[in-house]
């Protein structure tokens, strides 16, 4: 365990609507990353190559990307390094990568 690690996650109210419109098993796999994060902390996590945790380029630089599935994507952002928010879940298409 890192001194500065993060072991805090927030759903913002937007990544709340969009987690209702996703199916289950991607939810619930957002759930568990979650989950493992409150127990490992965020540097032990991005370590596991299957949530292919990313920083994202363009407009959404400063944020970061987890991979659900092949389709689904829930995109987070670090407040105060401190707490991980998750500001979207999103259903990425073959076209947008």
């Amino acid at each position: 365990m890192h001194i500065n690690d993060i072991f805090n996650v927030k759903l913002a109210k937007q990544a709340q609507k969009d987690l209702k419109k996703t199916p289950f098993h991607v939810a619930y796999k957002l759930q568990a990353w979650i989950e493992s994060i409150e127990h490992s902390g965020l540097n032990k996590i991005r370590q596991i190559p299957g949530y292919h945790d990313e920083p994202l380029k363009g407009i959404r630089y400063g944020q970061r990307s987890i991979r659900l599935n092949k389709s689904y994507r829930a995109i987070y952002i670090i407040i105060n390094n401190s707490i991980i928010e998750f500001v979207e879940v999103q259903e990425v298409n073959k076209h947008d990568y």
